[in-house]
């Protein structure tokens, strides 16, 4: 959390201006396109994280497919797995998180600006909608990105099991599935250090849909997660 106040304090006097903006963007009526908002925010997020000493390695760009209307599944190891994931995407993604995350300040408003969902994972019904919306969205050339733990690992660069339903939105749209694994995401806020810290963001070999129409979503999550694992084993030898 150490670094969390210094970045604060490193972004003082332009933090205000960044947040006002931010808000304008998720305002109905708001008439900035989706490529306009992203931009600005990923440039933000590029600054925050140079101010708090974070450098953001990139691996895989080019897996990214050159089509817009796909999906990025990656691990999830804390608050900064985001800010890692925008400085690394050049195409514009979308946020789905948990409704937990609505109460914190700047994630609200992000989720908002990028046209994003909060998903209550506690009640099917409304996961289901919004599982279907996403699908919809997806369909019409949008990008998101979902972490199919559900919530965060605890154990740094080991992955929790993968939740199937979390690829329904996927099946449903036919798009393509990108694997992403991300590299001590974890220690930038949990590490209780200053210090300069690497994260690495790996872009893997996407999933199209012939890779998995006959898969189950349960096998797909299996998958999927394997190939971040085993990703991430390599990398770090």
């Amino acid at each position: 959390m150490n670094r969390i106040v210094y970045m604060v304090i490193r972004n003082f006097i332009q933090v205000p201006i960044w947040f006002h903006h931010i808000l304008k963007f998720g305002r109905p009526g708001d008439n900035h396109t989706l490529r306009e908002r992203y931009d600005y925010i990923r440039t933000v997020v590029k600054k925050i994280n140079k101010s708090g000493k974070v450098d953001v390695i990139i691996h895989g760009i080019e897996n990214l497919p050159s089509d817009n209307g796909f999906i990025l599944f990656p691990n999830h190891q804390g608050l900064f797995d985001m800010l890692a994931l925008m400085e690394a995407c050049p195409k514009p993604i979308s946020i789905v998180v948990k409704i937990e995350a609505s109460k914190l300040i700047l994630v609200k408003q992000v989720v908002e600006a990028l046209e994003g969902f909060f998903i209550d994972r506690k009640d099917i019904k409304s996961s289901m909608k919004i599982i279907s919306n996403m699908s919809d969205q997806v369909k019409k050339g949008k990008n998101y990105v979902i972490f199919p733990e559900g919530t965060r690992s605890r154990e740094g660069n080991k992955l929790l099991p993968f939740k199937g339903g979390t690829f329904k939105s996927a099946v449903n749209a036919k798009c393509p599935i990108v694997p992403v694994a991300l590299i001590d995401s974890f220690k930038p806020f949990d590490v209780n250090s200053s210090r300069k810290q690497k994260v690495e963001v790996c872009f893997l070999n996407p999933l199209y849909e012939e890779d998995y129409k006959n898969l189950k979503t349960v096998q797909i999550a299996e998958k999927v997660h394997d190939t971040i694992q085993d990703e991430i084993n390599q990398k770090m030898g």
